[in-house]
């Protein structure tokens, strides 16, 4: 399959990467009257003491706890919460900027979430629709459209599975099929060696390592202000399980932006090459 323009697909884990902080710390959980040191040592214990995963845990938490404040979790009261999410200096720009990079470049853009936060929260965020698809955990919504069960979770294994879903241009999570059928590279929408992931610390491993082992490039985000997040960051780099490692600023004075547009180049010339080779090959057939 012959593309005209190669895809670039920018891969985002959320939490700590494109925000400072896990979502429901920026409104949820004031509304329940805890602190977030308080809840999540209660979705650990929990965890901890049911043998259960940490995502069904905390997402469990989330609907029990509202229920005790009054709170209807509807998917509109996800929504609104995430209006109140933090992100990133320049984030809200960024999309725009490296979008233009990539078409001036003859290159195309593409976004995506790759998640353990909600689905629903990061709809309501300014930077929703600059996605095309957000891959996160999500609810299950009863009649009244209140949420009433998971209907996704995704834990730091589970992403992995949204990888190989996206380098073949799946979008649809409950599809167990078309991810397993065996396709060529050269017919994947999205090779590996065109995916660029960022994550920011340890539950990102497995999908940082695959990324990179592929051929594309991994990114550990880190705050300056975080020592714990700079360290897990130099020792991802380290262990070679990353690229490259980066402040968290998007502006196009920040070195992500110069390592994301390097990479972009290199995709750019490398597709070349490829139809440069191709070309040459057909003429001695």
């Amino acid at each position: 399959m012959t593309r005209k323009k190669p895809i670039v697909a920018l891969i985002y884990d959320f939490d700590g990467t494109l925000s400072p902080g896990n979502m429901q710390e920026f409104g949820f959980i004031q509304a329940i009257g805890k602190t977030p040191e308080e809840f999540w040592k209660m979705s650990n214990d929990i965890s901890m003491g049911q043998d259960m995963s940490h995502i069904l845990s905390y997402m469990k938490l989330m609907i029990d706890e509202a229920k005790e404040a009054g709170i209807s979790l509807t998917r509109d009261t996800f929504v609104s919460f995430g209006k109140h999410i933090r992100l990133f200096e320049g984030v809200k720009e960024w999309f725009s900027l490296i979008n233009d990079y990539g078409k001036r470049h003859g290159v195309t853009i593409e976004h995506y979430i790759n998640s353990s936060g909600l689905t629903e929260m990061i709809e309501g965020t300014v930077i929703a629709h600059e996605f095309k698809k957000i891959f996160a955990c999500s609810f299950l919504y009863d009649s009244s459209n209140a949420a009433v069960w998971p209907a996704v979770a995704v834990d730091y294994t589970g992403k992995t599975q949204f990888l190989f879903k996206i380098t073949k241009g799946i979008l649809d999570i409950s599809d167990n099929t078309k991810v397993n059928e065996s396709q060529k590279d050269d017919q994947k929408p999205i090779p590996f060696n065109n995916m660029i992931y960022f994550g920011d610390g340890e539950t990102d491993i497995p999908c940082m390592k695959i990324v990179k082992m592929f051929g594309g490039n991994s990114i550990a985000v880190y705050q300056e202000s975080d020592i714990g997040k700079f360290k897990t960051a130099r020792k991802l780099l380290r262990q070679e399980r990353v690229n490259f490692i980066c402040k968290a600023d998007y502006t196009i004075n920040g070195e992500i932006y110069k390592v994301v547009t390097t990479i972009i180049d290199k995709v750019k010339s490398e597709d070349e090459f490829v139809k440069l080779q191709r070309k040459i090959k057909n003429k001695a057939i």
